[in-house]
């Protein structure tokens, strides 16, 4: 019985050991939001380079068309023009959430933004790589008020019913 209490007290030691300290998590928060933010701003201010230097090479974007699901290459070739015009976009957090694994190897977050479609919502996955946090995967969304649900499904119908019959085509 006592090598069991002993051994569970150990355990118990060693893991609280191993859990990362509130400030650890507050410093990653912070260079989370930090990059984030610069890679919003580096949209506003059309600079490529930077925008796609905050992907990592296998990142995934999902825009909020039902056609948009990019790995890194394609959205590159899809942003291209706009970004080469000097006017790619503006989102601006309102809000975000960001929340870790064990290790603060791996976060995820979800924020508010304003931005020229009015509030949208981005949700992504965010890995650390060489010292540095990259986005792996990310999902813009747009809110549609719960009252106005109707009104946008109704516009939405005839483009998306053509749509969802070609996907189910493609479903084995």
């Amino acid at each position: 019985m006592q090598k069991t209490v002993l051994l569970l007290a150990t355990a118990s030691l060693f893991a609280s050991c191993m859990k990362p300290s509130e400030e650890a998590i507050k410093e990653e928060k912070q260079e989370i939001n930090m990059m984030l933010d610069e890679w919003h701003q580096a949209a506003a201010e059309a600079d490529y380079e930077d925008y796609f230097n905050d992907l990592t090479d296998d990142a995934t974007y999902i825009g909020t068309d039902a056609t948009e699901n990019w790995n890194k290459k394609a959205f590159g070739e899809f942003a291209k023009p706009y970004f080469d015009k000097g006017q790619a976009w503006s989102f601006k957090p309102l809000q975000r959430n960001i929340y870790f694994n064990e290790d603060l190897s791996m976060a995820w977050f979800d924020e508010l933004l304003d931005t020229q479609m009015k509030i949208c919502r981005g949700s992504g996955v965010v890995i650390k790589k060489d010292g540095e946090w990259k986005i792996k995967h990310y999902v813009l969304s747009m809110t549609i008020p719960n009252d106005k649900i109707n009104d946008v499904v109704k516009a939405k119908n005839d483009i998306e019913n053509k749509l969802t019959s070609e996907l189910k085509k493609q479903t084995p």
